[in-house]
């Protein structure tokens, strides 16, 4: 039986079982892994260049690769295989196992020691060096984990080194909002807008044949008639164009009063929308806004509006 199928059975582990697997880890010192499946080559230079947006020609012309690309080679893709496993990966499932499932890198340090020449084949080593915890931090319970990777060609000449920390912490238990009383209606013409603010975005409709955009979303375009449609996204900056403030009646879900405003997109269209996060009295037409979004329930976020 493996160690990873003995943490599955088991499913967790106290404080102590985790360092003492830890300091297993560390114990294995650095192993190597398989060589990358594919020596440095230039379509994948390429690739790298475009992506960076670098314009450095002496990469193509010298057959070199970028120093930052020392990872890339040996990432083993999503058909990741047995004898790709580091000592790193069984103390991160057994970190995960005791529910400590969320991640964030904490540290990346990168040590280069020569370019990377077309051809070459690296395999990296790992060695995991450390567990740090539990510690209490903004985000939660959690442990730092730390290893380092040192990359070889096939003559065994380390090129480049890492020093990876990431922090493995328990996800604080969300609390479940009330349902909100005032849905809207979500039908195939407006779900991209609703899916849009779920993500922190303003999307606008556009017509996919004359461009031309249009809020409220429709079926049809009001200027050529096409029912092709996408959408835009807006910079999430606007004005005031008009407002009122909401005394009566009762608004279900709502504290009264309230400001609703008519917003002007500088891309040329206007959306209704709650000014929130400024005094009712400082509300005036033509104050620029910015666009924020609100949980009114567990399915529901609505765009809103603040002071720039």
């Amino acid at each position: 039986m493996t160690e990873r199928e003995t943490m599955t059975e088991r499913e967790t582990m106290t404080d102590e079982e985790l360092h003492e697997l830890a300091v297993k880890q560390t114990a294995l010192g650095e192993v190597r892994g398989v060589p990358a499946a594919d020596p440095v080559n230039v379509p994948m230079i390429r690739h790298w260049l475009t992506a960076m947006g670098d314009a450095n020609p002496v990469y193509l012309e010298r057959g070199l690769a970028p120093p930052a690309m020392a990872q890339v080679w040996t990432m083993p893709g999503l058909a990741r295989r047995e004898k790709d496993r580091s000592p790193v990966d069984d103390m991160l499932a057994a970190l995960d196992d005791n529910g400590y499932t969320g991640v964030v890198a904490t540290n990346c340090e990168q040590t280069y020691r020569r370019y990377l020449r077309v051809g070459e084949r690296l395999t990296s080593a790992t060695r995991f060096s450390g567990l740090a915890g539990p510690k209490r931090t903004a985000l939660g319970v959690g442990y730092f984990a730390t290893w380092h990777i040192t990359w070889y060609t096939e003559d065994d000449e380390p090129v480049a080194d890492m020093l990876f920390r990431i922090l493995k912490f328990r996800p604080a238990k969300k609390e479940s909002l009330p349902p909100y009383p005032l849905q809207p209606a979500i039908n195939q013409d407006t779900a991209f807008f609703w899916e849009g603010a779920e993500r922190g975005e303003l999307r606008i409709q556009c017509c996919a044949d004359c461009g031309e955009l249009r809020h409220p979303p429709g079926p049809l375009c009001p200027h050529c008639r096409s029912a092709e449609r996408t959408y835009t996204l807006a910079t999430g900056t606007g004005t005031l164009f008009s407002y009122v403030v909401h005394h009566h009646p009762p608004v279900p879900g709502r504290e009264t009063p309230f400001v609703v405003g008519v917003v002007e997109l500088p891309e040329g269209v206007r959306i209704v929308g709650n000014v929130v996060d400024c005094p009712i009295e400082e509300v005036e037409i033509g104050m620029p806004l910015r666009v924020t979004y609100r949980a009114m329930d567990d399915r529901l976020v609505l765009p809103m509006w603040r002071p720039e």
